[in-house]
């Protein structure tokens, strides 16, 4: 996770105080600053973050077949927020923990999917919530196919993961992203670059 002692090297931030409110599962601060604006003048500002540390996600493809390997689990904030029943399509991610980014990746996608893959794109890294949230996500790519299959996937259950493989064609996967049927943003991003930089760009 991110130190709870923020950098300085930025002059135009004073960091004055930062209050623990909440160390459950992850860390809540409250942290009060004076920023300098465009004109030189300073102002000073409250903003709470969630502190969850990084994370990374992978999308498995199979260039042959033009599918998808994706991954469906309810995700209770989702669910409380307007999504009819909370299960999300998704590409396979985690956090961190201890590792590097791509061995973190690499461990998610066997737990989750089952596939061990060999080698694997780094895409782009992302901030995907930076108003509140200090999570920097790593997005990685992968081909799989039959060889590449150790399990059956699906998760850690001691970590309460029911997770569900679903496999889709390219183009239907794309498809779901305009109806509705896909709403994850890490996963919109990484079909998205499939078809426009990867794997099954024209």
């Amino acid at each position: 996770m991110p130190a709870e002692t923020p950098p300085s090297s930025n002059p135009r931030v004073r960091v004055k105080e930062i209050r623990l409110l909440s160390d459950d599962w992850y860390r809540l601060h409250s942290t009060t600053f004076d920023i300098q604006g465009p004109d030189g003048a300073w102002t000073t500002q409250s903003r709470e973050t969630y502190d969850r540390g990084n994370g990374a996600t992978i999308l498995l493809y199979d260039v042959a077949r033009r599918t998808v390997l994706l991954t469906s689990q309810f995700r209770y904030p989702a669910y409380i927020n307007g999504h009819p029943d909370g299960v999300l399509l998704e590409t396979a991610a985690g956090l961190l923990d201890d590792d590097d980014p791509e061995t973190a990746i690499r461990r998610e996608a066997v737990e989750e999917t089952g596939h061990r893959v060999g080698e694997v794109t780094h895409v782009f890294d992302a901030y995907m919530s930076p108003g509140s949230v200090t999570e920097r996500v790593h997005f990685y790519a992968a081909p799989y196919d039959a060889e590449t299959r150790e399990h059956d996937g699906g998760g850690l259950a001691h970590e309460g993961e029911h997770i569900t493989l679903v496999e889709l064609d390219i183009d239907a996967a794309l498809e779901l992203i305009e109806s509705g049927g896909i709403v994850d943003g890490k996963t919109i991003m990484l079909l998205q670059w499939a078809v426009l930089r990867g794997p099954f760009r024209s």
